[in-house]
C-alpha cells in the first residue's frame, strides 16, 4: 500500500511540474506543420515502423511535452532532437493538437497468448495503471501506451531502466528497475495488444 501512495505522489508531483502553458493550439495549422513528421511517424501520425512510436490519438500535452524536452534537450533522439530544434512553442502546441485528434490504426505484434498474460500480471505487479490509467489510455503528461509499437515500447522500457532516457522526474526509472528482459517483452506484447 505505501509503494501504491508512493506512485500516486510521484505522478500527481510530475503533473503539476510540468503543465503546459495554456496556450490554444490550432489543428490545422499543426496538419501544415506536421507534414514532415509523416516521413518517419507516417500518415496521421500512424507509424507503421515498429521502432517509430504511433503519434495519432496520444495525448496532446504529453506530445507536446515530449517535442519541448527534445527542443530543450531534456530528451535525445539524432533525427527528433533537431527536427524539434527550430519549433515554436506554438509549432509545437499545433502539432501536438493535430496528431491528437487523429484516430490511431493498432498495429498488432503478433505475441502468443501465455506472453500477452504475463505482461497482464507484471503490468498489474508493478501498477501501471496508476500513471497510465485504466486500459493503458494515459491523462495528460501521461502517455496513451495501448496499442504502441510493440520494438518501441521495449527500446522506452530499456532506455529508462538504464537511465538512458530521464525525462519523467524518475518514475519510470523506478518502475523499471527491477524488470528483467523478459518481464519487458511480455510488458511490451500486453501493451501493445490493448485497443
Amino acid at each position: 500500500m505505501a509503494r501504491a501512495a508512493w506512485v500516486v505522489l510521484l505522478c500527481g508531483g510530475l503533473m503539476a511540474a510540468r503543465l503546459p502553458t495554456g496556450a490554444r493550439a490550432d489543428a490545422e495549422a499543426g496538419k501544415a506543420k506536421a507534414q514532415v513528421c509523416a516521413a518517419c511517424h507516417g500518415p496521421m501520425g500512424n507509424s507503421t515502423n515498429p521502432d517509430i512510436p504511433i503519434l495519432a490519438g496520444q495525448n496532446a500535452r504529453y506530445l507536446y511535452l515530449e517535442l519541448k524536452d527534445f527542443k530543450q534537450g531534456r530528451r535525445s533522439h539524432p533525427p527528433m532532437s533537431p527536427m524539434a530544434s527550430d519549433l515554436s512553442s506554438e509549432d509545437m502546441q499545433d502539432i501536438a493538437d493535430y496528431f491528437a485528434a487523429q484516430k490511431l490504426v493498432p498495429v498488432r505484434f503478433n505475441a502468443d497468448g501465455a506472453s500477452i498474460e504475463a505482461g497482464s500480471r507484471k503490468a498489474a505487479e508493478v501498477l501501471c495503471t496508476m500513471c497510465h490509467q485504466g486500459g493503458f489510455s494515459g491523462q495528460n503528461e501521461i502517455p496513451r501506451v495501448a496499442g504502441q509499437q510493440y520494438q518501441y515500447i521495449v527500446k522506452q522500457l530499456q532506455d529508462f531502466r538504464s537511465h538512458t532516457r530521464t525525462n519523467d522526474a524518475g518514475n519510470m526509472a523506478s518502475v523499471t528497475r527491477n524488470l528483467t528482459d523478459e518481464d519487458i517483452h511480455h510488458l511490451a506484447a500486453y501493451i501493445n495488444n490493448l485497443q
